[in-house]
């Protein structure tokens, strides 16, 4: 999964479930009595579906498409964005109930974050923007086939694993960014160069390769919990956090898809 808090906010919803306790003999004998059609459920206590969380996610991407649009023509707001949205995206994620309010308003700067950044690429690197998009769905649709057909499932081992580099992951591209800001990119570990099998190239090109492998396999875990979500029955309100999750993988691997593009297109 993109966060492990996004994880714990599914199993608040787990929790929140409608699933059947073991009846009673007097129970039973109630339910036997009772007429063939069970009451209808509150509209607010309705199951999550595939739908919900398909219809959920589309409304964030065409709220992030706004914002990308405003980031696209004012790439002064990119860095900005870019530190609200870090800060709601920790919200969201410690939010043991989803907030339909701040998960939109996250989709719409992350926009304006993606738009700015991925103007200033675009400039430099003409026509970059349009493949790391289609490199982007191209992973998606890849690792949500492996998925469907269960070429590809997360054991518990390897879910565990999966947080812990993420955690580690986050950890180092926040801290590289920091020194990367405060010295004018004098202290980026990215721009390293390493010599590999003869080659020489950044070690950017290694990290990049990393993580984007780190977030194809986020990806698989996303649909597993949406997955299990759906399984379990659990209220149709955290369909946001399963959406809010799958935005925040995607943002996550098209921004490394385009940063890696990048080497490759350097002179």
């Amino acid at each position: 999964m993109s966060n492990p808090l996004v994880r714990r906010g599914l199993e608040q919803g787990i929790k929140a479930g409608h699933q059947p306790a073991t009846p009673s003999a007097e129970e039973l004998n109630s339910m036997y009595m009772q007429p063939s059609a069970e009451p209808q459920r509150p509209v607010d206590e309705r199951a999550m579906t595939y739908d919900d969380v398909l219809i959920k996610t589309g409304i964030c991407f065409a709220v992030l498409l706004a914002g990308a649009v405003l980031g696209w023509f004012m790439p002064i707001l990119a860095l900005p964005a870019m530190l609200l949205g870090l800060v709601l995206g920790l919200v969201n994620a410690f939010k043991r109930e989803p907030n339909k309010g701040l998960i939109l308003l996250y989709a719409g700067v992350e926009g304006v974050f993606l738009g700015g950044i991925s103007g200033m690429f675009n400039a430099a690197y003409d026509g970059i923007v349009v493949q790391a998009v289609l490199a982007t769905l191209c992973v998606f649709g890849l690792m949500f086939a492996l998925f469907r057909f269960r070429i590809v499932r997360m054991s518990g081992k390897m879910m565990k694993f999966l947080m812990l580099a993420v955690g580690g992951y986050a950890i180092f591209a926040l801290v590289n960014f920091a020194f990367a800001m405060f010295t004018g990119g004098a202290m980026n570990a990215r721009n390293v160069e390493i010599t590999i099998m003869g080659m020489t190239m950044p070690l950017g090109v290694v990290i990049g390769i990393v993580a984007v492998v780190l977030a194809s396999l986020t990806l698989v875990a996303d649909f597993q919990m949406i997955e299990e979500g759906v399984k379990h029955r659990i209220p149709e309100k955290y369909s946001w956090t399963c959406a809010f999750s799958l935005m925040v993988t995607l943002i996550w691997l098209y921004v490394e898809i385009l940063r890696l593009l990048s080497y490759f297109r350097q002179n």
